[in-house]
């Protein structure tokens, strides 16, 4: 069977190192040009000429590379060499595995040349990978008997065989990298840049884990696909910062990520949050709160007027909180309307409003036009300035409901934040129902988790007499399967809930400081961050180190 046109890389490179082995002369090469039909290449016209043949080209190919040519003739396959390289695999990058040893993997490929194979099959399949090289037919052959005849010769794209989107390495790269995202609960995939090669790191439960290197020529074509993935992004652009959107089904599952880039000093930087739907339909007590402090919340979210605040560092879980709250007062006799930047999950029964700062439509011009339909609740992404807050103020002493966030340490910080940005002491007195700040932990894995104990420095930190752990149960992160031996496997909140009652709204029209106010929260009941982490991991829930790094700043 002779070759393909497709079937080596780089043909006039071929040719000429035929000519140096002395397979080809200038006739034949002359004799080939005369003969050859329109849609013919020269080699294939070689080839029909009997001029060279497949062997002969493998063969040089593979000395000039330094890899082992491998003569397949009477080469016998073991039943279990399917098992090593799926048949899809084999199929789209034309290559059979002829065994493993030693733990690495022995491929056969048709053309060294073809570093987008070579470099794809590591990620692919597994990084240890020894390659040969054989002819085209002789891999073919090998692959009908590895797989069946029937399953080589039926339908299924192959690379090369006409440039379809799905066969070409870096797009099965990328698609890759996606699925493996989805499949280990990653909220962001980090695509960077560094000097010599391309990181891929995956954030999961809010720590990121090395995943993957690859060589630094890949970073083109890898950007390149995720721009054309988008269907917004210019492919050209690499000077400044672009933003769009993917969406992708993965294994009957929608996959949406937003999709942030930015050229650096070594090549564009990606990063691609994935929203994850199923946090839309969460209630109160799938976010770790313990019933006590759910049902506080409850009946603070359930108030017909006022506004709810929560607050807490960028990626505390504040917008899971607030969907939350949505889903809980969520009826049919309620106008529910948010304004949102951006909109990163369409829900249910709810009119919501991008803020699109460009064209003027900010929160606070948004809210204004919003009050106007008459709604019952509102929701606020984020107070960020006095024209918001005082919309806001506003509204919730006309009779609305409320929600929104705020960038504060504590609970009690927020009265001070809102004072910063110049809203009046009586006015957060009279709006504000009450503030809940909190903190996201690692769970320990229920599969995993095995009985701990906690040492002086955690007893310490935490406030803990070694008497208080009589009825406790600490348990520490092992590592299984199910949570990729990280010994964790979801976050819950740590949270403090500071209610706004009579007393508190004398305190805050008097102006008394943050520590002060902190202190007459804590006499009235209020459990800090700390104290709140400290029952979950008396309850065997996580760890004392995930407490104390998420609690860091909590002074008491």
């Amino acid at each position: 069977m002779q070759a393909k046109q497709d079937e080596y890389q780089n043909e006039p490179y071929l040719l000429e190192l035929l000519q140096e082995a002395g397979l080809l002369s200038e006739r034949d090469i002359a004799q080939a040009e005369a003969s050859k039909k329109p849609t013919e290449s020269l080699l294939q016209a070689l080839l029909a000429n009997r001029a060279i043949n497949d062997e002969q080209i493998a063969q040089t190919v593979a000395v000039n590379s330094g890899m082992e040519y491998v003569d397949l003739h009477g080469f016998t396959p073991h039943p279990g060499l399917k098992d090593l390289v799926p048949l899809e695999t084999a199929k789209r990058y034309k290559v059979a595995p002829l065994g493993s040893d030693g733990g690495t993997l022995q491929v056969v490929v048709s053309d060294p040349y073809d570093f987008e194979t070579l470099d794809a099959l590591p990620h692919v399949l597994q990084p240890d990978i020894e390659f040969f090289c054989s002819t085209p037919a002789l891999i073919k052959t090998l692959m009908a008997n590895i797989y069946g005849n029937e399953a080589i010769l039926g339908s299924g794209s192959v690379k090369g065989d006409g440039g379809k989107g799905d066969d070409a390495p870096v797009i099965k790269l990328v698609n890759n990298m996606l699925m493996e995202a989805f499949k280990n609960r990653a909220s962001d995939i980090h695509v960077e840049p560094l000097e010599k090669d391309v990181r891929i790191r995956f954030r999961i439960d809010g720590v990121l884990h090395d995943v993957e290197h690859h060589p630094k020529r890949l970073l083109a074509a890898i950007i390149s696909r995720v721009k054309i993935m988008t269907g917004s992004m210019s492919v050209d652009e690499k000077r400044v910062p672009q933003d769009g959107r993917i969406q992708m089904t993965f294994s009957d599952k929608q996959l949406d990520l937003r999709v942030s880039i930015i050229p650096t000093n070594n090549g564009e930087s990606v990063v691609m949050r994935v929203l994850d739907k199923s946090s839309l339909r969460l209630g109160l007590a799938d976010l770790g709160f313990f019933s006590d402090d759910q049902h506080t919340f409850e009946d603070l979210i359930s108030q017909p007027d006022g506004i709810a605040l929560v607050t807490g560092p960028t990626g505390s879980g504040k917008t899971t909180t607030l969907y939350a709250c949505l889903n809980f007062i969520n009826r049919p006799d309620r106008k529910i309307i948010t304004v949102e930047d951006p909109v990163e999950y369409e829900l249910a029964g709810i009119n919501q409003v991008m803020v699109k700062e460009d064209i003027g439509m900010t929160f606070a011009a948004a809210l204004r036009a919003i009050l106007r339909q008459a709604p019952n609740i509102i929701m606020i992404g984020e107070i960020r300035d006095l024209e918001t807050a005082s919309i806001a103020i506003n509204a919730s002493l006309t009779g609305h409901l409320v929600f929104s966030t705020l960038h504060t340490n504590d609970a009690p910080g927020a009265v001070a934040r809102l004072t910063d940005i110049g809203v009046k002491p009586f006015l957060i007195a009279s709006a504000v129902r009450g503030i809940l700040a909190q903190r996201l932990v690692r769970r320990l894995c229920a599969d995993c988790k095995t009985p701990g104990v906690l040492g002086e420095r955690e007893l310490r930190s935490l406030g803990l007499e070694a008497s208080q752990l009589a009825a406790a149960t600490i348990m520490d992160p092992n590592g299984c399967a199910k949570c990729r031996q990280l010994g964790y496997r979801g976050r819950m909140t740590i949270a403090e809930i500071f209610k706004i009652d009579d007393e508190v709204r004398n305190m805050i029209n008097e102006q008394l400081t943050t520590p002060q106010l902190r202190r007459r929260a804590r006499e009235l009941g209020m459990r800090t961050l700390r104290e709140d982490g400290v029952r979950k991991v008396l309850a065997g829930l996580t760890t004392a180190d995930e407490v104390i790094e998420a609690t860091m700043s909590d002074s008491d």
